[in-house]
């Protein structure tokens, strides 16, 4: 199994597939690296030498921004926007959507499993 920038590549999964397990690298980026350092797109993970995973991370390393820097400069960005108290910022930081979806229904995700409220009778109860 190689590692390259601190992340354990899957085993018997196709390079182009298996550079995705990398934070910050898609479809597109991986694609673009296989093409820089001449390997082969279908070549599975398995079959990776270590001269070939160090031309892969020489290449993430010095034309795109990946891992731990991607992670850093993505949370800069959010504390920035909570800093300004910009609209966003305030979004984020009541754990609320931030990109003008509704919330009445859905936002599951960004505000946690429903919660019931104690309490609430029923409709039947009332009549």
């Amino acid at each position: 199994m190689a590692r390259i920038l601190g992340v354990d590549i899957p085993r018997n999964k196709v390079m182009r597939i298996a550079l995705q397990s990398i934070y910050g690298v898609g479809p597109k980026i991986a694609k673009e690296v296989l093409e820089k350092t001449n390997i082969d797109l279908n070549k599975s993970s398995n079959e990776l030498t270590e001269e070939e995973a160090n031309e892969i991370r020489l290449v993430l390393e010095s034309e795109y921004t990946v891992e731990g820097d991607l992670r850093r400069e993505v949370g800069l960005n959010i504390k920035r926007l909570k800093d300004l108290g910009c609209y966003r910022g305030i979004r984020h930081r009541k754990g609320l959507p931030v990109r003008g979806q509704r919330t009445s229904t859905n936002a599951r995700t960004r505000k946690g499993p429903a919660v019931a409220i104690a309490g609430k009778k029923s409709i039947k109860s009332m009549k």
